[in-house]
């Protein structure tokens, strides 16, 4: 190791990897730092259950991961990733044994609405549709980055991104179209009628007709190990099981990038209360099931689907969220699942499966929620839990131990609430600098936010990057 790096990150997530990446492709020495002994953050893979299944203790299915522009200007395909692309991207069943699905083709998607809804899909979607290159790179960007790609289309899908979802959801007659809207916002953890939501529901659904909702092939871990694999290709060095307390305990760096929460940086850098106002929202949890077959979704459509939402009404779905974000254990969970060994059977053994199922409770909650979601499933597939052969129970203390990102169970690292939506970790010119001339941060703390896409750590790399080169 130089005597003086320069740059040293912390944190092995996708987003410090990929910004240790792309400074190391720039010929900067580079060196991470992970506390844990394997790399991945939010991406690993592990036996949580029993030997054979392999679980995603967090992300599973990534639309912003295949369709990444950080991750596009890297050969991770070359260093063992390989995308997976299940039959439908996603299905919504409902308690008639029909389904909103969201496929890889508009029209199928707009006429699992119904007749009268169907017009209204095509005509949400269309002025975006064979867009997604520059929509990707303006939608993940930040404002600090210049002008985007394609202005005007850019200000068009503005204008519906910024509103809630539950205005978007005006445009369709019947529940189909409401709640599969609902359903695809749902992932900011935030009531349907916040602020921004609309682009939550936008852009994931633009990723099905465009790039579609695939797993990686072997799990998570591999977006992860391909990274890291990628990095020491450019000369980049990987220090795992190395717990960071004090930036002191650090090697000498021109500048030091952080992929932690904003708590976590202020204390080891020092820098006091610079993150006081930041706000961590709602908590997840989490089960993670070895089952013995398929899971027997009455919805046809469902059992072909990478991702099943578990969530009849657009009212239903609001309900959880806002119970869960005002502290109140919901009553009837909304529930996000994926069944990864359906298109990847290595997964699991012969002819068994993993599912991978949460919903959202109060930040910090310590009571136990599996009756309410094993109840919810069984709703859309009865006999379900005769399948079970284990479980793997993460509440909101567990996911926090796990990740320590996840503060109290936000597996978003801050809350998709006021200003906060568009202006995280805080009010600055470049939200990946500190109040350390030295110091960034690049976690999903910062825009463009959640998600394993590795953008925050590319933005925060092209600002080391230009600090480096003029200081």
């Amino acid at each position: 190791m130089p005597s003086m790096l320069d740059a040293v990150v912390v944190g092995a997530g996708p987003n410090g990897l990929t910004a240790a990446a792309e400074l190391a492709r720039r010929g900067f020495s580079v060196a991470v730092f992970e506390a844990l002994d394997t790399v991945g953050g939010g991406a690993r893979t592990e036996e949580l259950t029993l030997p054979g299944f392999r679980h995603d203790p967090c992300s599973a299915v990534h639309p912003l991961g295949v369709g990444s522009p950080a991750f596009a200007r890297m050969p991770l395909e070359r260093h063992g990733l390989t995308w997976l692309h299940p039959e439908l991207p996603l299905a919504h069943p409902f308690p008639d044994g029909t389904a909103a699905v969201l496929s890889r083709s508009v029209a199928e998607t707009a006429l699992s609405l119904g007749a009268a809804d169907a017009g209204a899909y095509r005509r949400l979607l269309a002025p975006y549709l064979g867009r997604w290159d520059t929509i990707a790179q303006d939608f993940l960007r930040t404002p600090w980055d210049g002008l985007p790609r394609d202005p005007l289309r850019f200000a068009r899908f503005g204008l519906d991104a910024i509103r809630p979802v539950s205005w978007l959801a005006r445009r369709f007659e019947g529940e189909k179209g409401r709640a599969l809207l609902a359903g695809l916002a749902a992932h900011a953890i935030a009531p349907t009628d916040s602020v921004a939501t609309g682009g939550i529901a936008l852009m994931f659904a633009l990723a099905a007709h465009e790039v579609g909702w695939p797993v990686p092939r072997g799990g998570s871990q591999a977006i992860s190990d391909a990274l890291a694999s990628y990095l020491r290709e450019q000369g980049g060095t990987i220090h795992t099981g190395t717990e960071v307390k004090r930036l002191d305990e650090l090697p000498p760096a021109r500048a030091y990038v952080f992929d932690t929460s904003p708590t976590a940086l202020a204390r080891i850098a020092g820098l006091g209360n610079a993150y006081w106002r930041y706000r961590y929202g709602a908590a997840a949890f989490k089960i993670d099931y070895a089952l013995s077959g398929p899971v027997p979704w009455t919805s046809p459509q469902a059992r072909t689907a990478g991702t099943v939402h578990i969530g009849p009404t657009a009212g239903e779905i609001d309900a959880a969220l806002r119970a869960a974000t005002e502290g109140r254990e919901p009553d009837v969970p909304f529930l996000i699942t994926a069944q990864p060994s359906i298109v990847d059977p290595g997964r699991a053994p012969e002819g068994k499966h993993v599912l991978w199922a949460y919903g959202h409770v109060p930040a910090g909650w310590e009571g136990d929620a599996t009756d309410a979601v094993e109840r919810q499933i069984e709703r859309f597939a009865p006999g379900f839990r005769d399948l079970v052969l284990a479980r793997s129970i993460a509440g909101p203390p567990r996911l926090a131990a796990r990740n320590a990102n996840y503060v109290a169970g936000d597996i978003a690292c801050g809350a998709f609430t006021g200003l906060q939506t568009v202006i995280r970790p805080r009010l600055a010119r470049v939200p990946y600098a500190t109040a350390h001339p030295s110091v960034f941060i690049c976690s999903s703390a910062t825009p463009p936010g959640p998600g394993v896409h590795g953008m925050s750590g590319h933005h925060a790399a092209k600002a080391v990057w230009r600090a480096l080169r003029t200081g």
